[in-house]
C-alpha cells in the first residue's frame, strides 16, 4: 500500500487502485501503530478514483521532524575518511563505523522538505555538492516504524571536508532535503533486500549513475529509530534517512538544472531539478 499527499487531498494506493481518503489532516493519518490496517478500513467503502494525478505530488511530511545517520555503509565510510583527511576528520568517521553509537544528524523540519518533482538546492557557497540516495524510515510517536520512503540528502562536500564542524552548514539549508514521492505501507518491515538507484542527467546525458541493495546497510532499522528516539520524543512522528551507499567520485558535483531521479523497489522513484539557494 501507499499513501500520497497531493494538492488534491489524500491518496491510498493499494492493488492497482487509488482511493482518495476523507481524513482532513496528513499527520493523524501517518501517525498510528497500526497506519496499514486503519487505511484498508478506511477504504473498505470506498469506491476507487480515477484522476490520481502524480504530477500535483506534497512531500510525505508536514509536522514531523526529518533527520539522518551518516557512515552506516562501507562506502560512505571510506568515502568520508577519504574526504576529511585534510581537516584530520578521518579517524573519527572509523570509529563512528565501528561504534554502538550510530551517527545521527538533524535534517529539516517538515514544512521545508520538498517533494518529487520540486526543486532541490546547491549552496552559492559550494562548489562540489552531491545528492545522497537514501532509504527513509517513518516512526510514529511510539518509535514504531511503519513507513518507507525515498529520500535525497542533498549535501555540500567542500563545507563538510574543509571541517567536520561545519557539517551542519553542509547538510541543512532550504531545499537540501527531498522525500517521496509517497509513503509506502507495507503490511510486514520491508526486507532489506530491496535495490536502491540513482541516476543524474544533465541536458539528457547522465552524468553519474550508482546502484546497490539495501543489506549493504551496517544498521537495522529498529536499532537506528531506538537511538532517534534516545531521550527525544516526537509528537508526530519522525522520518530518518538511514545513510547513503552510493557516493561519486571526489570529481563529480551537481550542477543548476541538473535531474536526480532516485528509486528504491516497492516505493517508487523520487525526482528533483536542482536549482541554487539564495545566498
Amino acid at each position: 500500500m501507499k499513501l500520497y499527499r497531493t494538492k488534491q487531498g489524500f491518496y491510498a494506493e493499494f492493488q492497482e487502485e487509488y482511493f482518495q481518503l476523507p481524513c482532513p489532516d496528513w499527520d493523524t493519518l501517518i501517525n498510528r501503530d497500526d497506519l496499514h490496517s486503519y487505511v484498508l478500513t478506511q477504504i473498505a467503502g470506498l469506491t476507487p478514483v480515477l484522476d490520481f494525478e502524480s504530477k500535483d505530488l506534497l512531500p510525505p511530511a508536514v509536522s514531523q521532524e526529518v533527520w539522518a545517520s551518516g557512515v552506516t555503509y562501507y562506502r560512505s565510510k571510506v568515502a568520508r575518511m577519504e574526504e576529511s583527511k585534510g581537516a584530520c576528520g578521518g579517524m573519527f568517521y572509523d570509529k563512528v563505523y565501528e561504534a554502538e553509537r550510530p551517527e545521527l544528524f538533524f535534517k529539516a523540519l517538515g514544512y521545508k522538505v520538498v517533494g518529487s518533482g520540486g526543486t532541490v538546492n546547491i549552496r552559492p557557497d559550494s562548489i562540489r555538492n552531491v545528492p545522497e540516495p537514501e532509504w527513509t524510515l517513518y516512526a510514529t510517536t511510539s518509535g514504531k516504524i511503519v513507513g518507507y520512503t525515498v529520500g535525497n540528502d542533498m549535501s555540500s562536500k567542500c563545507i563538510e571536508c574543509e571541517n567536520p564542524l561545519y557539517m551542519s552548514q553542509a547538510k541543512i539549508y532550504d531545499g537540501s532535503a527531498a522525500l517521496g514521492p509517497c509513503l509506502y505501507v507495507p503490511a510486514e518491515p520491508m526486507a532489506q533486500n530491496a535495490v536502491i538507484s540513482i541516476e543524474v542527467r544533465r541536458s539528457e546525458r547522465i552524468v553519474f549513475q550508482g546502484i546497490t541493495t539495501l543489506d549493504q546497510l551496517k544498521r537495522t532499522p529498529d536499532e537506528l529509530i531506538g537511538w532517534l528516539y534516545r531521550s527525544s520524543t516526537f509528537r508526530a512522528g519522525a522520518f530518518l534517512m538511514t545513510g547513503t551507499g552510493l557516493v561519486p567520485s571526489s570529481d563529480f558535483t551537481v550542477e543548476v538544472g541538473d535531474t536526480v531521479a532516485i528509486s528504491i523497489d516497492k516505493i517508487g522513484q523520487l525526482t528533483n531539478v536542482v536549482g541554487l539557494a539564495k545566498a
